[in-house]
């Protein structure tokens, strides 16, 4: 059973009855760059799942850039491809591995513990030998059950609260300079939550887009958080919501199971003025 990362020659000896696979390939500045690349190729018997449609839900201007999908609605759609209880899902992107641990924490957000990201993504399996086809996948309907979630994800009032409790450190997963407030391109208002710290997605990766070793990460984030921090008082968060979750991936990686999400992140922090912002 996987439940982080899963190599690519591991998903070669995989028989293909056995598993799921997400394509959750995707371009922030090009939405419909993810199903276009899909179509003129992707591993073979893959699914393949929206950012904006499928893996996030409607946005009201004060929830976020990519608010939490409806549950049940997520659930009818993995039941559709076949993802029943015991199935193993693997999620993959062609980028980072932002967009395949979106997917593989709203699975664990449902309940669904049997789910990994490809490290390295869609070059590591062409690296490896892996085939790439244009077939539409088979589809093997069943009825995905929804479980307690893994971990619960925070809101806006639980991070306004904290501000005066301090049960918790929020971690922001994006750039140092767009934490910093400068030069911010993407929200109308830069700089972060204040009193949080900073940990950008980017530094879990080595040069080839693979996940960095679990001893190299578990030493990175307790530089971070300090010696004997408690991962369950670690939230969270980024822009959307999205890059957030392959910080989170990163501390299970290390050993660090338990820490959360705030899903409407900065892009629905900065919607309120009246929210501070520190810079």
């Amino acid at each position: 059973m996987y439940r982080t990362l899963i190599r690519a020659e591991e998903l070669l000896a995989l028989p293909p009855e056995q598993r799921v696979l997400l394509d959750c390939r995707y371009q922030l500045d090009n939405p419909d760059y993810g199903h276009a690349a899909y179509e003129q190729g992707h591993i073979p018997g893959a699914h393949y799942l929206h950012l904006d449609y499928h893996l996030s839900g409607s946005k009201n201007g004060h929830n976020g850039r990519h608010p939490l999908p409806d549950g049940q609605r997520l659930a009818v759609d993995l039941g559709a491809l076949g993802v029943g209880e015991s199935t193993q899902v693997i999620a993959y992107d062609d980028g980072s591995g932002q967009y395949a641990a979106r997917a593989w924490w709203l699975l664990r957000w449902l309940g669904h513990g049997k789910v990994a990201v490809l490290d390295g993504g869609l070059s590591a399996w062409l690296a490896a030998g892996g085939a790439i086809d244009q077939e539409a996948p088979q589809r093997r309907p069943c009825r995905f059950t929804m479980h307690q979630g893994l971990q619960r994800p925070l809101d806006v009032t639980d991070i306004l609260a904290n501000l005066d409790d301090k049960r918790f450190t929020v971690v922001d997963a994006r750039s140092p300079q767009r934490f910093r407030g400068i030069g911010e391109t993407i929200d109308p208002v830069g700089g972060h939550i204040p009193g949080a710290a900073n940990r950008f997605f980017m530094d879990n990766l080595t040069a080839d887009q693979h996940y960095k070793p679990a001893a190299q990460l578990r030493e990175e984030w307790q530089a971070l958080l300090g010696e004997g921090f408690d991962p369950a008082a670690i939230v969270h968060q980024c822009g959307s919501g999205v890059t957030a979750c392959q910080n989170l991936l990163s501390m299970e990686i290390a050993g660090f199971a338990g820490s959360r999400l705030y899903p409407g992140s900065w892009s629905e922090w900065c919607s309120d003025p009246a929210r501070p912002v520190e810079r």
